[in-house]
């Protein structure tokens, strides 16, 4: 939905829904960790069998003990490249690209790292970069900053190299290939349930917070936006179609909420 005029929830539009997807940083958290009513909020969807998978720009190392420890069906991270699947007590990890397609892209991005860091002035690697295995992460706002012409330089140099290049409410990342937090999602619904997520898009929700969800704000009939989302109403596109009254955790609650209301009525 192309529009800066998203609209308050409400519980009758989102009867019906099957599953949440939803960002992490800002949306789930507060300076890196996840906030009260956002765990309150999961662990509620769960019990009334709603599952919720995260999808990120964070690193699979970051995201495994998560995925092992919150009431999540699945954490996608590295914006769609990897799959965090809860089994049991355990969690198995799957990628979307084969070893080999891996191991030269990683060549590939330390060259790219290494140029935004000679070119940009003040430019550094995200803290969590140890963890990633399919991109790069350039610090903007979580220990760092960077202003907004140095953040469109980083995006530049990325493209330029043949990178994807995306922009969080805390970090630019950059990769090769060509998957997205929406083939990720795709790829998740396949994974999990056996089912095509086209199929049944208007049964699926969609939380985010930054300009890095605007493809999955326009593709997601449900999508909302957590409140803090208007730090980037001067630069967004496509907003989503919902928009919560809380930020952060205390918006994602505020859309479980609602859901779990909607569900009471049928």
């Amino acid at each position: 939905m192309s529009t800066a005029h998203p609209l308050p929830l409400s519980a009758a539009a989102f009867d019906g829904v099957i599953g949440v997807m939803t960002d992490i940083d800002d949306t789930l958290t507060r300076d890196g960790a996840i906030e009260p009513a956002a765990l309150a909020a999961l662990h509620e969807l769960a019990a009334a069998g709603v599952p919720v998978v995260a999808i990120t720009g964070r690193p699979v190392g970051w995201s495994r003990p998560f995925a092992a420890t919150w009431p999540v069906a699945a954490i996608v991270p590295e914006n769609g490249a990897v799959a965090l699947i809860r089994a049991g007590a355990g969690v198995v990890t799957e990628y979307a690209q084969d070893a080999t397609t891996r191991a030269v892209n990683a060549q590939r991005l330390q060259a790219a790292a290494a140029r935004v860091l000679r070119e940009v002035p003040g430019a550094t690697l995200a803290r969590d970069s140890a963890g990633r295995v399919t991109d790069i992460a350039v610090d903007h706002s979580e220990f760092a900053h960077l202003d907004a012409r140095a953040i469109e330089r980083v995006v530049a140099i990325m493209r330029a190299a043949g990178m994807s290049a995306t922009v969080s409410s805390i970090h630019v990342n950059g990769w090769f290939g060509s998957h997205t937090k929406l083939s990720g999602a795709r790829w998740i619904v396949q994974r999990l349930t056996g089912r095509d997520l086209e199929r049944e898009i208007g049964a699926w929700v969609y939380v985010g917070d930054s300009l890095n969800d605007q493809e999955m704000f326009g593709h997601f009939p449900l999508s909302v936006g957590v409140a803090n989302l208007r730090r980037f109403a001067a630069e967004l596109i496509v907003w989503p179609a919902y928009l919560t009254r809380g930020e952060r955790g205390a918006g994602f609650a505020e859309l479980a909420d609602t859901l779990l209301a909607a569900r009471e009525k049928t």
